[in-house]
C-alpha cells in the first residue's frame, strides 16, 4: 500500500496523542512554508490560518480532503479555506476513527476501467442464442434453468491487494423472467485453485455499486455472472474502479450519477477560491476510467467542475436519452448557484470528445466562452470516415452511432449530425467566445470547424481559431499547448485573473 501523506496545520503534534499506522506519513508543521510536497492526501487544521497561509493550502490540499479540529474558534480566512476545501468537523475521537478505519481511502492515485467484451466467455453449458453487438455488449436468449448457474465469466483476472477495496458496477439490461447474481472469487496469489475470498451479489445489491474488502492476502479476483429462469439478458458491461466507499467517485467528493437504465456520468467541482469564473471541462475519450484535467484546471486556482463518462469504449460523447443529459445540465447549473455565478461566468471546454460534449451542452446553458481544443461535432460524419478515410482507426464512432440511431445506414449518420447541428442553429451565440484549435487534416470531422463558423450567423461574435498541420491525434502536445495559453488569456483579460502564486 502506498503511504498516505498527511499534513497536520497546528503547533501541537497530534500524532503524539493518536495511534498513527505505518502506511501514514504524518507530517505536523507550524509555519506553512516548510510544507515542502507539492500536494498532500489529507489535511487536519487544529488552528486558524492567515490569508497567506489559506492559499498556500488552496494550492496544497485536494477539495474534499480537509478535517478541522471542533476546538478551533474558527475566523474569516480559516472559514474561506474551510468552505473552499469542502473541510469536515471532527473531534479528536472521531479523528482517530477516521484514521484507523478510513484514511487509506485517500490513496492519490485513482483508477478504474472497463473488462473488455472481448474479454467475456459465455459458457459451454448455456445452449441458447448469442448476439455479439460491438462494445455495447453482448445479448442472451434462452432458458438458463431453476437454479443459479455460470451464463458468463470474464477472462483476465484483477489483482486486489492486501486490505484494499475494490468497487463493481454491471451495466446490464434484462426480462424480467430472468434473475442474476455477479459472483466474485479470489484466489492466492500464484495459486489458480486455492480460494481466499468468495462473493455473491444479489440483483438487488446490483441495483447500486458493490465493493469488495480483501482482508486476506494479494491475490487476484474472478468474476462470472449466474443467471437463472428464461428470456433475454443483455450483458452491456462490467466496471472495476479502485473504492473510496462514501467518500466520492474517483477522487474524494466526486460524484457519481446514475439513470434508471443504469448509464452513468461523473461530476468532480472543485470551489477554488470562489472567485469567476466557474471552469467547465469535459474529459476526452479514455478507456482508463476517471476524471481527465485535474492538474490543468487546479492549477489556475478557480473554481472548476471535471465531468467525465465511460459507456461504450471510452465514452459516448456524453449523449443519451433526456434523462441522461439532464444529469448533465443540472449538475453544470447547480455549481453555478452553489457559487453564486451566472452564464456569463462560465467557460466550457474540451478536448476532442471533450469538444462534442462542452459544445453540446453550451447550447442549453450559453456561457461566456468556449474553449475547443480538435472540435468534434458531426458525429454522423466521424463514423462514416471509419470506413475509407479512418479504416480501423475510431471503431467507438460506430457504437455511437448505432447507440443513438439503431444502426449505421446514412440515413442514421445525417440524423446523428442533424442532432448536433439543430440545436446549435437555434441557439443565439451573440454573448459567447469562440476560441478554438484543430487539426487542417483533421481525418474524424474534417469540416468541424468550418462548419462551427458559418453556422454562427449572430453579430459581433468572437472567434479565435488556431489551425495545426496533422491528423486528429498528429500533434496533442501542440493542440494542449495552445489550449492552456488561451485559457491562461481569457482569465487574465475577461476576468482579471493573476496566476495563483500572485494572489
Amino acid at each position: 500500500m502506498n503511504k498516505i501523506s498527511v499534513l497536520q496545520v497546528g503547533n501541537e503534534d497530534l500524532s503524539l496523542q493518536l495511534h498513527i499506522p505505518d502506511y501514514v506519513e504524518w507530517n505536523c508543521i507550524n509555519d506553512l512554508d516548510e510544507a515542502t510536497e507539492r500536494s498532500y492526501d489529507v489535511c487536519v487544521l487544529n488552528r486558524c490560518v492567515n490569508k497567506e497561509e489559506a492559499y498556500i493550502l488552496l494550492k496544497k490540499i485536494r477539495a474534499y480532503t480537509m478535517f478541522l479540529l471542533d476546538d478551533v474558534q474558527v475566523d474569516q480566512w480559516t472559514t474561506w479555506i474551510c468552505t473552499s476545501r469542502r473541510a469536515r468537523v471532527l473531534d479528536i475521537q472521531t479523528l482517530q476513527e477516521f484514521i484507523d478505519e478510513d484514511i487509506q481511502l485517500f490513496f492519490t492515485n485513482p483508477y478504474g476501467e472497463k473488462f473488455i467484451p472481448q474479454n467475456l466467455s459465455i459458457s459451454k453449458s448455456f445452449k441458447g442464442s448469442v448476439f455479439w453487438d460491438g462494445f455495447s455488449g453482448v445479448e442472451l436468449e434462452g432458458n438458463y434453468g431453476n437454479d443459479f448457474y455460470q451464463v458468463a465469466y470474464w477472462r483476465g483476472n484483477i489483482p486486489v491487494f492486501q486490505n484494499q477495496s475494490i468497487n463493481f458496477w454491471l451495466e446490464y439490461e434484462k426480462d424480467d423472467s430472468v434473475s442474476i447474481q455477479l459472483k466474485i472469487e479470489q484466489f492466492q496469489s500464484g495459486s489458480v485453485s486455492s480460494i481466499q475470498n468468495r462473493w455473491i451479489f444479489s440483483e438487488e445489491d446490483l441495483k447500486s455499486i458493490v465493493y469488495i474488502t480483501n482482508k486476506k492476502m494479494d491475490g487476484s479476483v474472478f468474476v462470472s455472472l449466474l443467471a437463472k429462469g428464461k428470456g433475454k439478458l443483455k450483458i452491456v458491461g462490467l466496471h472495476d474502479r479502485y473504492s473510496r466507499k462514501a467518500y466520492g467517485a474517483f477522487l474524494p467528493g466526486g460524484i457519481r450519477k446514475v439513470t434508471s437504465k443504469r448509464e452513468e456520468v461523473f461530476l468532480y467541482f472543485d470551489p477554488g477560491d470562489m472567485k469567476p469564473p466557474l471552469n467547465v471541462y469535459f474529459s476526452g475519450y479514455k478507456t482508463m476510467e476517471g476524471f481527465e484535467g485535474f492538474n490543468m484546471m487546479r492549477k489556475m486556482g478557480a473554481p472548476f467542475l471535471l465531468i467525465s463518462e465511460s459507456r461504450l469504449e471510452g465514452g459516448a460523447f456524453y449523449l443519451g436519452d433526456e434523462e441522461y443529459e439532464n444529469l448533465i445540465t443540472t449538475g453544470i447549473q447547480d455549481c453555478l448557484r452553489q457559487l453564486g455565478f451566472n452564464r456569463s461566468q462560465l467557460i466550457m471546454s474540451g478536448l476532442s470528445m471533450g469538444t462534442f460534449g462542452a459544445l453540446y451542452y453550451s447550447c442549453r446553458i450559453r456561457p461566456h466562452a468556449l474553449l475547443l481544443g480538435k472540435p468534434l461535432a458531426s458525429l454522423g460524419d466521424i463514423a462514416g470516415n471509419e470506413r475509407i478515410s479512418r479504416p480501423g482507426g475510431f471503431p467507438t464512432s460506430l457504437d455511437v452511432l448505432v447507440k443513438n440511431c439503431g444502426d449505421m445506414s446514412e440515413k442514421s449518420m445525417d440524423a446523428l449530425n442533424h442532432r448536433f447541428w439543430d440545436l446549435f442553429d437555434h441557439t443565439d451565440w451573440s454573448q459567447t467566445k469562440f476560441i478554438v484549435s484543430y487539426m487542417l487534416e483533421d481525418d474524424y470531422d474534417m469540416t468541424a470547424y468550418n462548419r462551427l463558423i458559418s453556422h454562427i450567423d449572430d453579430v459581433g461574435v468572437e472567434i479565435i481559431g488556431k489551425g495545426i498541420h496533422g491528423r486528429h491525434n498528429d500533434d496533442t502536445y501542440g493542440i494542449v499547448a495552445w489550449f492552456k495559453n488561451q485559457y491562461d488569456g481569457i482569465l487574465k483579460s475577461d476576468f482579471g485573473r493573476g496566476d495563483l502564486d500572485e494572489e
